[in-house]
């Protein structure tokens, strides 16, 4: 099943793969299965509290889940395995990234702000600084770090799909991308995060399930032999390089450099992800959000090996030149090995269970972005904290439709770009943004509004500078602009400068100044390390 398949693969690639009307019914289920579901939860969507965080209703299992299923993306699973089966070793390193960075996120912010918070993150990072500019820059970096997520999530869901329907131009795929918009943005104003949460709960059993499936196939081809799958991967591609580190980050010292700041944005990253952070507002109690914590590790953890199997199985099933051959480019190496392993029918299933891993978290994310403005800029700012709920709820909504246009619009941009490489932008952001502020404000007492203002602002006007002005946007031929070159910053990936930077100029704005509120200080500080008093005020 290897030098055959491969021809065979690459030969439906260049076409259509598998059936497309096989493809489509599998895939159009279970997107109705799931409008269903969103409809049915939305019936008690009355309040604020049930719009933004699903009347706190949900258990710790369900929220285990649900994280899971926010945090398990397209680049996790299209972008993962198509890295892993062209990079070998190094395309792992991703996997590694983005669990380690989980770790951070759990055990540095997620209680604390589970206990500090109500809604969005700006709660935390205004608690006890000046509300007004606090909400304002908090908001800014939501929504930046919301678009750069949204980015990859589109350009997975348009190779996606091209591939399932056979189109390779790029005006099929931006049309794609353009019906995934239409329908993320009528799942979050239909289900508010009371559907969004029920379709991540779906989506995290289907994803795991789907893809432990596939790993005892792969294993089972070769006798539940992992060192026969890796040589037989090395026989398909014929180079031994991608089992050791190397291939992709140890050409020269440029390219390991990029791997230390690759590595500073992912394992930092998790821990300033606003649509993650959000989730742990969805349980009644924190105690309930550790328990969810527990289950979301052990989904997440299996998923990541599972990855390693699959990348591998894609290297040598399907091999890499079907790989690059195919709608999606790296994006199509998971549904491309469904079809070996399984034809039309397991491609769909895999295929939609992908595309569900879109929706729920492009979903979770727009949410996010629309309770930032609407609950932080709306009614803290605008109305200083006296908004009408049922007019909150409207420009929460309106709010999605924008976030969805942009997106749609970035998503055309960014096809052909690998989908974990773009979520690892994201994760620059958020970490340059968001993570320094949140730390500082959680656990350093002399921490300023100044502070809070400088490492915001700068740690994302930093690193949306340098992305723009590096290889990614000009300059070689994989960039989003390959016929221009304007890049000066030699590095695909800006953690290494964004973040230190960051956390130094929260430092520098914080000396000197009038000092803050000592009273917030310390209720901060006993909320925060205890939740001491944050079920009342979470609530109210």
């Amino acid at each position: 099943m290897t030098s055959t398949g491969t021809l065979l693969a690459a030969e439906a690639s260049a076409q259509t793969v598998g059936t497309p009307w096989v493809n489509m019914a599998v895939f159009g289920a279970f997107v109705l299965a799931t409008m269903v579901v969103v409809l049915r939860a939305s019936k008690n969507n009355k309040t604020a509290a049930d719009y933004y965080a699903g009347g706190r209703s949900f258990s710790g299992t369900q929220n285990g889940l649900a994280i899971a299923g926010d945090y398990l993306s397209a680049a996790s699973f299209l972008g993962i395995v198509g890295a892993i089966a062209l990079q070998g070793y190094d395309g792992f390193l991703y996997s590694i990234g983005f669990l380690v960075a989980w770790l951070v996120a759990l055990l540095l912010v997620a209680e604390p702000l589970r206990n500090t918070g109500k809604f969005t993150m700006a709660d935390v990072l205004s608690f006890r600084l000046r509300q007004r500019p606090v909400r304002i820059a908090a908001c800014i970096s939501t929504l930046a770090v919301t678009l750069f997520y949204l980015l990859a999530q589109m350009a997975g869901a348009g190779a996606l799909v091209s591939l399932l329907m056979g189109i390779s131009s790029k005006a099929g795929q931006s049309l794609v991308i353009i019906i995934v918009g239409v329908l993320m943005i009528g799942y979050v104003l239909i289900g508010g995060m009371k559907g969004t949460t029920w379709v991540q709960i779906i989506k995290a059993v289907l994803l795991v399930s789907g893809v432990a499936t596939m790993t005892i196939w792969i294993l089972a081809i070769y006798g539940f032999n992992f060192s026969a799958l890796l040589g037989s991967a090395v026989d398909t591609s014929g180079n031994p390089a991608m089992l050791e580190p190397g291939l992709k980050y140890g050409l020269n010292d440029l390219t390991k450099l990029d791997f230390i700041s690759l590595s500073l944005a992912l394992v930092f990253g998790a821990a300033g992800l606003p649509h993650v952070l959000m989730r742990f507002y969805t349980v009644p109690t924190a105690k309930e959000a550790r328990k969810s914590v527990v289950w979301a590790i052990v989904l997440i953890g299996l998923f990541y090996l599972f990855t390693l199997v699959l990348g591998f199985g894609a290297a040598a099933l399907v091999g890499a030149d079907a790989i690059k051959a195919a709608p999606g480019g790296v994006n199509s190496a998971a549904p491309l090995l469904a079809f070996e392993l399984g034809g039309s029918l397991l491609m769909g299933v895999i295929s939609a269970v992908a595309f569900a891993t879109i929706l729920a978290v492009v979903a979770g994310l727009a949410i996010t972005a629309s309770a930032s403005f609407a609950h932080d800029i709306y009614t803290n700012v605008i109305c200083k904290g006296k908004a009408d709920p049922a007019k909150e709820i409207r420009v929460a909504k309106t709010t999605v439709v924008v976030i969805g246009l942009l997106s749609i619009a970035g998503g055309i941009g960014a096809q052909g770009q690998n989908v974990a490489f773009l979520v690892a932008l994201a994760f620059a952001v958020a970490a340059s943004a968001n993570l320094p502020t949140i730390v500082y404000s959680l656990f350093w007492k002399g921490f300023k509004t100044r502070g809070a203002l400088w490492s915001m602002y700068g740690g994302l006007g930093i690193s949306i500078i340098l992305i723009i002005f590096s290889p990614v946007m000009s300059g070689t031929e994989t960039s989003m602009i390959p016929g221009a070159d304007f890049a000066w910053f030699p590095l695909a990936n800006p953690g290494i400068v964004a973040i230190p930077a960051a956390f130094l100029l929260g430092f520098l704005g914080s000396l000197g100044g009038d000092k803050e509120d000592e009273i917030k200080q310390a209720e901060m500080e006993v909320r925060s390390l205890t939740g001491v008093g944050a079920e009342g005020a979470i609530d109210h």
